[in-house]
């Protein structure tokens, strides 16, 4: 899955922990910490990859995703923003298809962390008339963090697409996610009693209640994946199913199955920020082995 990038050649060696490496047109940033490591592309400061220390990959790379300028990687934690969805073009707004600059990076005994920033340019003021400065901060270790700091004077939505890595979508289930949701594929406002939600072909929805904190049960892994929300108005949870994992070009056509997507994310509420009040978004990830019986 995403074990390639941890083979690719050395461009450039950062520090002890970090490496820089390319893949076709993209800029990767490697991690070997003796806590974990991971991958992160320089194309929207995008997570490729986390795998903490004794544990299998917790972040799922589609196998035929494109590494080109401009293109969206399938897969990963792409940074939705400053539109989440089908709202303009390109879909998910443009922060995933543009090159950020690394601006400073640390590492300790227990972790490394990185710090992306992405400004306004030609190209982003044709597609959303505003200056802004985004900020991206990343942290690796035993967990993964993701925070995303905006600044300027506008109105956004956004989302941390996150894709997690599963052993058999069947088996799997996710908790935390509240009662109320919008369905893509239904229609409409729903409500449920179900504490968890399970899958059986596309599912596309919008909680927009969440709990402070989903949790993914992975039994076919032996693990359970935490995902902490912080200043989320919603999450979403996506699986495109057999039939829509075949009609894309970038996913196995049974890609389906070892993937979900749990999405810390603003969508059904617009954050209006101004110059002197950033609005936060960020996700902390941790794994948890399931204890033998």
């Amino acid at each position: 899955m995403s074990d390639f990038l941890f083979s690719l050649p050395i461009d450039q060696r950062i520090t002890p922990c970090l490496t820089l490496h390319k893949k076709d047109d993209i800029s990767i940033i490697v991690i070997n910490h003796p806590k974990a490591k991971g991958a992160i592309s320089l194309q929207g400061a995008h997570v490729l990859s986390w795998q903490p220390e004794g544990q299998q990959p917790v972040i799922w790379l589609s196998s035929e995703t494109n590494f080109k300028q401009g293109v969206a990687i399938r897969g990963g934690v792409p940074i939705c923003w400053p539109w989440f969805g089908k709202v303009a073009d390109p879909m998910h707004g443009f922060a995933r298809n543009q090159e950020w600059q690394l601006i400073a990076h640390d590492e300790n005994e227990e972790c490394v962390w990185l710090t992306f920033s992405l400004e306004d340019n030609e190209q982003t003021r044709k597609l959303w008339p505003h200056s802004f400065n985004l900020i991206a901060r990343i942290k690796m270790g035993e967990t993964c963090e993701i925070e995303l700091e905006p600044h300027g004077d506008y109105t956004f939505t956004a989302a941390l697409h996150s894709y997690f890595n599963i052993g058999d979508i069947d088996q799997t289930s996710v908790s935390g996610l509240g009662p109320d949701y919008l369905d893509k594929v239904a229609g409409g406002e729903h409500s449920t009693t179900d504490k968890t939600l399970k899958f059986s072909g596309l599912v596309d929805r919008v909680y927009t209640k969440p709990e402070s904190f989903s949790l993914i049960a992975d039994p076919a892994n032996g693990r359970s994946i935490e995902i902490h929300h912080k200043n989320a108005s919603d999450v979403v949870a996506w699986n495109p199913g057999s039939e829509a994992s075949k009609a894309m070009a970038d996913m196995p056509d049974d890609g389906y199955k070892t993937m979900v997507c749990v999405e810390t994310a603003y969508v059904t509420h617009p954050k209006t920020i101004t110059s002197n009040k950033p609005q936060y978004l960020s996700a902390t990830i941790r794994c948890h082995k399931n204890e033998q019986k």
